[in-house]
């Protein structure tokens, strides 16, 4: 496995965790029951997870160019 591509999947998922953590402060995914349903705090924290996310993936995607290029 190459180097960047382990950032690159942890990203990815991060990413996607913190766009369902988003849309559950919205009351669009997830059960009723769940604590982040409807919680506005949520609403902001998924996103701040998801931008995290993604800076994960652009470090994995430049660990990969810097990689290919030496």
């Amino acid at each position: 496995m190459k180097v960047g591509n382990l950032p690159i999947i942890v990203g990815t998922i991060i990413g996607i965790m913190g766009i369902i953590f988003h849309l559950q402060g919205y009351g669009v995914v997830g059960p009723e029951t769940s604590f982040m349903y409807h919680n506005p705090d949520w609403i902001s924290y998924g996103m701040q997870i998801a931008i995290v996310g993604v800076i994960i993936i652009g470090t994995g995607i430049g660990i990969s160019y810097y990689k290919k290029s030496s």
